[in-house]
C-alpha cells in the first residue's frame, strides 16, 4: 500500500467530533494578542480570581512533604470524607465516601467516566440545548446518541418537548445546573419533571452541579439526587474549578451509587490512574477551610452581571435574560439579523471576543455566550466597541 492509498487511521466518532468552543475562541484571541491587537475576551469559561492563599498554601506544603507519589485511586480517603461531609451538609445527600464517592482529575473527567459506564453503542442520551457542547462530544464518544431537547425562549425546559424525546433506545438524561451557557438555575418543577421521566423509564440521570456556588439573589439549586427515586439513578458530579477559582489545578469528583462508581473506578484506573497527589490536599483544604472567597467573588459576579445584562439590553437588536447563576449571559442577537457566529466574526474585527452559540446547540446560533469573568472596565469596553461595530462603525486597524 502506497503512502498515497494508506488508510484513514482515525475513527469516526473522534474525526466528526468538533472542537471545543471555548478553546476555539480563546485561540483566536491569543493569536489576536501576540500581534499586539488589544483583544476584550469574553470567551473564557473560568473565574478572573486567584486561587485563594489558603488552598495554595495547602499544596505547597504537601509538595513540601513528599506527596508527589501516586495517591489511591479512589482518591485519598481524608478528601473522600471531606466531600461526602460536604454534600450532606450543603446538598442534603448522603453518600459513603469509601464506595459511593470518586476524586478525578477534573469535573469533566468525572462526566466521561460516567457516560463510558453508562452508555453503549447506539444508546440515547437526553441533553438540553442550549447546553454545554462538550456533554454531546463526550456522548459520541462513548459511542451513543445525543437527542437534543431545545429549551423554551427563557431557558426553562419544555415539558411535551421532553416527553417527545424519550424513546426506546434512551438509557440516560444529562442535567447542567446552573446552566452553561444561559445561567438558568433548574427549578422544582422543571427537576420533577426530569425526576418523573427518569423514575417511569428507568433512566439514569447525570448531574452536572459545578457551577452550584455561583448563584445570585439566595437561590439554592437543588441537587435531583434529593428527590424521590432518584439517588440509586443519579451521578451527581462536581469540581473545584469554578467555585474555588482552581481551573488549573484539574479536580473534581462524582458521587453516586456503590455500583455505579465501582464501575466507574476502572474506567478511571485504565486511563488517568488517580488526580495528583497534592491537589488533592489543596481540595481538602478548600472544602474544610473558610469559605468567604466564594462569598466575595459571587458578589463581584453579581455586580458584573448587571452591568452586562444593562449594557447587552442597550444595544440594537439584543435581548439578553438575566442569568440566575454562573458568570454567563447568552443574548439573542436575531435583532441585528446576523446569526452568531457572523457577529462573532464581525465583534473579533473590533477586538472583542464572544462564542458563537451553536457551539451551544445547532439551532442556537440566533445567541453568543459572553463570559463576565473580567473587570469592569473590560466589560464596559467591551459592551462600547460591540455599539460600534453594530452601528457599521470601520474596524480598527
Amino acid at each position: 500500500m502506497s503512502a498515497i492509498e494508506r488508510r484513514d487511521f482515525v475513527v469516526p466518532r473522534v474525526r466528526d467530533l468538533p472542537p471545543s468552543p471555548t478553546i476555539a475562541v480563546a485561540k483566536e484571541a491569543q493569536s489576536l494578542r501576540a500581534r499586539g491587537v488589544d483583544v476584550v475576551d469574553f470567551g473564557p469559561g473560568e473565574p478572573d480570581f486567584d486561587t485563594p492563599p489558603a488552598i495554595r498554601d495547602a499544596a505547597k506544603q504537601a509538595l513540601d512533604r513528599g506527596l508527589t507519589h501516586y495517591p489511591p485511586g479512589r482518591g485519598y480517603p481524608e478528601l473522600r470524607a471531606a466531600i461526602s461531609r460536604k454534600l450532606e451538609r450543603e446538598n442534603g445527600l448522603r453518600y459513603d465516601p469509601g464506595t459511593e464517592i470518586l476524586v478525578t482529575p477534573g469535573a469533566k473527567q468525572a462526566i466521561l467516566e460516567a457516560m463510558l459506564t453508562l452508555i453503549g453503542p447506539g444508546d440515547e442520551a437526553i441533553t438540553f440545548d442550549p447546553g454545554w457542547g462538550s456533554y454531546e462530544a463526550i456522548v459520541r464518544l462513548a459511542g451513543g446518541a445525543p437527542v437534543h431537547v431545545p429549551l423554551r425562549d427563557d431557558f426553562t425546559i419544555d415539558p411535551a418537548a421532553l416527553a417527545r424525546s424519550i424513546g426506546p433506545r434512551t438509557r440516560l438524561i444529562i442535567v447542567g445546573s446552573p446552566n452553561n451557557p444561559t445561567g438558568h438555575v433548574f427549578n422544582a418543577d422543571e427537576l420533577d419533571l426530569i425526576a418523573g421521566i427518569a423514575v417511569e423509564h428507568d433512566l439514569a440521570v447525570i448531574s452536572d452541579e459545578i457551577y452550584e456556588r455561583i448563584v445570585y439573589e439566595g437561590l439554592v439549586p437543588i441537587s435531583p439526587a434529593t428527590l424521590p427515586g432518584m439517588q440509586q439513578r443519579t451521578v451527581t458530579v462536581n469540581g473545584f474549578s469554578k467555585a474555588y477559582a482552581m481551573t488549573g489545578w484539574r479536580l473534581g469528583y462524582a458521587a453516586g451509587p456503590a455500583e455505579i462508581v465501582s464501575e466507574m473506578l476502572k474506567v478511571h484506573e485504565h486511563s488517568v490512574t488517580a488526580a495528583a497527589s497534592f491537589v488533592q490536599i489543596a481540595g481538602i483544604a478548600a472544602l474544610d477551610g473558610s469559605q468567604a472567597p466564594i462569598a466575595a467573588m459571587v458578589e463581584e459576579f453579581e455586580r458584573r452581571r448587571g452591568i452586562v445584562v444593562v449594557g447587552l439590553n442597550d444595544l440594537p437588536g439584543v435581548h439578553c435574560v438575566l442569568p440566575e447563576g454562573a458568570f454567563y449571559v447568552f443574548p439573542n442577537i436575531e435583532g441585528t439579523g446576523m446569526t452568531g457566529t457572523e457577529l462573532a466574526r464581525l465583534l473579533l474585527r473590533h477586538g472583542v471576543a464572544v462564542t458563537p452559540g451553536r457551539g451551544f446547540g445547532e439551532a442556537c446560533d440566533t445567541h453568543i455566550r459572553i463570559s463576565y469573568a473580567t473587570s469592569e472596565e473590560r466589560i464596559r469596553t467591551g459592551v462600547e466597541r460591540m455599539r460600534l461595530a453594530l452601528s457599521g462603525a470601520t474596524p480598527p486597524d
